[in-house]
């Protein structure tokens, strides 16, 4: 009885620490709700099968991050230098670790007349960073800039194989995961006075919330419920023994 009891405090724990890390993501999706192009996260569960020792063997619970590459909804916004991607692709932008790739199209320009993000760092073109020197900047559906009707170059854009190309770096960028290869996007159109909104469900997040902390508590009175009859076990055993 004790050690099937621990086995099953073992399970429950893992559980418990599995919906903890899910509910730690619901609540950053709800927190990024209002940010551009951001793409929410979620996991996937499985189980798998292990020797615990030669005669044994359990069900472990494993977990895996995902990102729900969704496109969110566009949103007008009327500025020249905002710009949303419809379809596939993602912006190039050059960083101090490397070009990394986003979503959120909502650009300003440099004090040397660069096309930047809100952070600072230059959004690539095909020809390096995009230099803005002037006025009226136009975008066309496939990328090509014009600035006072000369042209100004080409944004950058690109895709991946597969979502799991890419990884969140932060700072609404994604990396490349160890031997993934950037393409030229294809099927895709820049919008330009839009930007895509956050591809997050406030309801649906929510009511994983509520579903979640219902569940976590399950878990605890499982617990409480298990160190109970262990309790009452060691209990009976040293009145025997007596």
């Amino acid at each position: 009885m004790y050690i099937q009891n621990r086995l099953g405090l073992v399970e429950s724990t893992e559980t418990m620490l599995a919906q903890s890390r899910r509910l730690n993501q619901v609540s950053n999706n709800l927190a990024n709700v209002d940010t551009t192009g951001y793409k929410k996260e979620d996991v996937t569960f499985w189980e798998m099968l292990y020797k615990t020792d030669h005669q044994r063997h359990r069900v472990g619970k494993a977990i895996r991050d995902i990102t729900d590459m969704q496109a969110g909804a566009m949103e007008k916004t009327g500025n020249a230098l905002d710009f949303a991607i419809g379809g596939n692709g993602f912006f190039s932008i050059q960083t101090e670790a490397g070009v990394r790739y986003t979503r959120a199209g909502e650009f300003t320009i440099n004090n040397e007349g660069q096309l930047v993000t809100p952070a600072g760092h230059l959004v690539l073109g095909d020809g390096g960073p995009i230099q803005i020197n002037g006025r009226d900047v136009s975008v066309a559906d496939d990328g090509n800039i014009t600035v006072d009707g000369q042209a100004a170059g080409t944004l950058a854009i690109v895709t991946f194989a597969g979502p799991a190309d890419l990884e969140k770096e932060g700072g609404n960028l994604f990396r490349p995961v160890d031997g993934a290869q950037e393409e030229a996007a294809e099927e895709f159109s820049i919008k330009q006075g839009y930007l895509e909104k956050s591809n997050v469900n406030t309801m649906k997040e929510l009511t994983a919330m509520i579903d979640l902390n219902r569940a976590y508590q399950t878990q605890q009175k499982v617990v409480r419920s298990i160190d109970d009859m262990d309790d009452k076990a060691i209990s009976r055993v040293g009145r025997l023994n007596g």
